[in-house]
């Protein structure tokens, strides 16, 4: 049941209908932008928490939730000009913009492309090269390519079911499972003419926003806005289930998180040092990709210190 105090509405721009939440107040405004598989209901817990001093405000990308699903539009121009032209419509001169994951590709190219128009941006667990060898390695040695989940090959006709036998299958979900989250979850679902549940995002589509993803050359070296980025560490390890895996598969994983995708986490701090090296950046140890929900006390807190300064 959607509890969050927003106004929930759409705009058409680029030739197709956005979702968007409007939760009110005042001052600038603060955009966020969910990642991939995700839409503006994730942020229903956060968003408000912020407008006592800013007009906050979450977009929902084409592809996700309420919004169009067309077969195309999702290169990094076209994702990127569907929130500039959202921008224009709404009338927002500047903005602050907060994206999680895959919004680094937004958020970086927006940046690029029209600077004046940006007036802060924070990444959540965002800031990475996903075009670099390295990741790729790192993706090519995961021990997941080799583990199969229960339950994923079942039909469900109830979003409960489906939902619980996600969660099993992927235990990082279950940490953080929330009425936001679950509010959020709602919106990426369908249920069929004979009941069953699927999702509404299609392979093709979510092909080609991983292709996008693995194709986009960053371009964190043309911001010139404050940034604040969050990095979690060891987020892996929160993958691991104690009711299904074995005891060699958790110990692959935990291995992998320990020796590839931590290496991987630090080389992408590092190259955003470098590219940006007036951000601010925060690091969480043994934090949750999700981290505005698992760590949502510290991410508040330092972003409200970051818009105030």
């Amino acid at each position: 049941m959607d509890k969050s105090p927003h106004k929930s509405d759409f705009v058409n721009v680029n030739g197709i209908k956005l979702h968007y939440l409007d939760w009110g107040g005042n001052g600038d405004v603060l955009l966020f932008l969910a990642g991939m598989g995700c839409n503006a209901h994730i942020f229903d817990d956060l968003a408000p928490r912020f407008n006592d001093i800013f007009h906050t405000m979450a977009l929902t990308r084409r592809g996700h939730g309420e919004s169009d699903h067309p077969e195309t539009g999702y290169d990094v121009d076209t994702l990127t000009e569907d929130l500039h032209q959202f921008l224009d419509a709404l009338k927002i001169e500047k903005v602050i913009l907060a994206g999680h994951s895959m919004a680094n590709v937004e958020l970086s190219h927006l940046s690029a492309l029209y600077p004046d128009r940006v007036l802060k941006l924070i990444f959540l667990d965002a800031a990475y090269d996903r075009n670099s060898i390295s990741y790729k390695e790192m993706v090519e040695s995961s021990p997941w390519r080799r583990i199969q989940p229960p339950g994923l090959d079942v039909d469900y006709y109830s979003p409960d079911e489906y939902f619980a036998a996600m969660k099993r299958a992927y235990p990082s979900f279950g940490l953080i499972w929330t009425e936001a989250l679950a509010e959020q979850s709602l919106h990426e679902i369908t249920q069929m003419p004979d009941g069953k549940i699927i999702d509404r995002m299609s392979d093709t589509v979510s092909q080609a926003l991983t292709d996008t993803l693995s194709g986009y050359v960053l371009e964190d070296s043309k911001i010139k806005a404050p940034a604040l980025a969050f990095f979690a560490l060891a987020k892996g390890a929160n993958t691991i289930s104690d009711e299904w895996m074995t005891d060699e598969q958790r110990a692959a994983i935990l291995n992998h998180v320990e020796t590839r995708e931590n290496a991987w986490t630090r080389e992408s701090i590092e190259l955003f040092q470098r590219n940006v090296p007036h951000a601010k950046i925060i690091e969480i140890p043994q934090g949750h990709h999700y981290c505005f929900i698992e760590q949502e006390e510290l991410v508040y807190e330092e972003i409200r210190k970051f818009l105030l300064e």
